[in-house]
């Protein structure tokens, strides 16, 4: 295990706000130069700390007004193994983020669509026929604010 000191978590809270951004500029923020800088973010990635960087797309921009979180629980675990279901789900390019919980449901999913009509139509033709889907719970994406998360 990676020992992190108070510069690494700086790095990775600079990171976690713009991961576009050089190490020379991260340097100067943190008071370290370039290669120094370099070398943490380098040490972090081989350590598995930092495992990627994500390309953040506005989806209302792009046309996808409506994200709706589907609850789904499965009709009979016995007979649809939790692979397939996984599988299967994932195949349906609207679905943005397949988590499988602990709870009144065994899955979230978390659906992407143009309006109202379009998620129904995904509803209907792609997740209620989805391998062992019993009951589903629908809760509309209504605001969304963005938290700085455990570093911030």
């Amino acid at each position: 295990m990676t020992s992190l000191d108070d510069l690494d978590f700086a790095l990775l809270r600079a990171l976690s706000e713009d991961a576009t951004r050089s190490a020379g500029a991260l340097g100067r923020q943190l008071g370290l130069s370039q290669p120094a800088a370099w070398r943490r973010i380098r040490r972090l990635q081989e350590a598995g700390i930092i495992a990627g960087r994500k390309l953040e797309l506005d989806k209302e921009k792009l046309g996808f007004g409506v994200t709706v979180f589907l609850g789904v629980k499965l009709a009979t675990k016995g007979r649809v193994s939790l692979e397939d279901f996984e599988r299967a789900v994932s195949a349906i390019p609207e679905v943005q983020t397949v988590e499988h919980v602990l709870g009144m449901y065994d899955y979230r999913l978390r659906v992407t669509a143009r309006d109202i009509s379009d998620f129904e139509r995904v509803l209907r033709r792609r997740v209620m026929t989805l391998p062992g889907v019993g009951n589903v719970e629908a809760n509309v994406l209504l605001s969304e604010e963005r938290r700085p998360g455990p570093l911030g």
